[in-house]
């Protein structure tokens, strides 16, 4: 798949472990594709390319949802790809802490709720080095890594009852169709 192609090239040398990330992430989106439907696919794609905005040569305002997608948008990704790596896992909370809320909102309005939800569960149960993790134990790394002061940690505080609704928001629609991910 291109997106791979485009990530791996922005993020296996530089970031390796953003890398293994990343596609730990879009693994994830595959064992989503039975409640995504057709969105699948994009749902991959943007998996992959959700950090992308780490990438050393791309990086513009220090924020990697904004800067991946503006970076994307000017490759001529999928608009809808675009929308989902510029707000992946609660971005405007983190935007907001950033002073940059009002640009992230004018320049990329969100994608469909369920696909956003799919996302953040994807990115939220996955370490950093690609491996499975719980919502908690993630966000506990996050603010580990961080620090509880800095931005980062703020953010991912704020957005943690956010995104253990949107994980339980996708477990529920794989319980309904007997599907464990």
């Amino acid at each position: 798949m291109w997106a791979y192609e485009l990530a791996e090239s922005l993020l296996s040398t530089d970031l390796p472990r953003r890398w293994n990330h990343s596609k730990g992430v879009a693994g994830k989106a595959r064992t989503l594709a039975s409640i995504l439907g057709p969105d699948a696919e994009l749902l991959e794609a943007a998996a992959v390319l959700h950090d992308v905005g780490y990438s050393p040569r791309i990086v513009d305002t220090g924020f990697h949802p904004l800067d991946g997608a503006r970076f994307l948008r000017a490759e001529n990704v999928d608009e809808r790809v675009v929308r989902l790596v510029a707000h992946h896992s609660c971005a405007l909370l983190e935007a907001e802490e950033r002073g940059l809320r009002r640009e992230l909102e004018a320049e990329f309005p969100l994608e469909e709720p369920h696909l956003v939800d799919a996302l953040i569960y994807c990115d939220m149960t996955t370490t950093p080095d690609g491996t499975p993790t719980t919502t908690p134990d993630r966000i506990g790394e996050i603010v580990g890594r961080y620090g509880p002061d800095s931005v980062v940690g703020r953010f991912i505080r704020r957005a943690e009852p956010e995104i253990d609704a949107a994980a339980r928001r996708v477990e529920g629609r794989l319980l309904q169709i007997g599907t464990s991910a």
